[in-house]
């Protein structure tokens, strides 16, 4: 499959992710709000409204192909550090949930992986960063 392709693909399959993600999060801010006030998080509400927006944004952003290197830079840190707030210890009463939320943990670590990947190859010339003159989508 020619080097395009595949980094169109890459982009949807991660955007998949994460735009669903914010629009559920923005849509069911009291559900959102509640898992993080479970999680002990400050200021619960607003950490629900900032990943929310966040997500959509970010993802919208690598489903286009616009800003990819800077938006997949900071979605590959913001899925280390949600890896690590919402999964690393959680569970430890029921080893179904211990497992559960190890191989959560390891999937944030993945996806991390799969964005700074993007973020080094670039969002290739079928995005908006490849037809935006100057930018540089492609990587040589």
């Amino acid at each position: 499959m020619p080097r395009n392709a595949l980094l169109l693909v890459s982009r949807l399959l991660l955007a998949a992710l994460f735009v669903p993600s914010g629009f559920q999060a923005l849509t069911n801010i009291a559900g959102t709000t509640s898992y993080f006030a479970g999680l002990g998080l400050p200021l619960p509400t607003l950490a629900a409204w900032g990943t929310g927006l966040f997500e959509l944004i970010a993802g919208l952003l690598i489903l286009v192909g616009f800003q990819t290197r800077i938006a997949a830079l900071l979605l590959a840190a913001f899925s280390i550090a949600a890896g690590f707030i919402g999964h690393y210890g959680q569970g430890a009463d029921d080893a179904t949930l211990a497992f559960m939320h190890q191989q959560m943990l390891m999937k944030d670590i993945a996806i991390a992986g799969g964005f700074l990947a993007l973020a080094m190859a670039g969002a290739g010339t079928w995005s908006a960063d490849g037809r935006s003159v100057g930018i540089g989508a492609e990587v040589t």
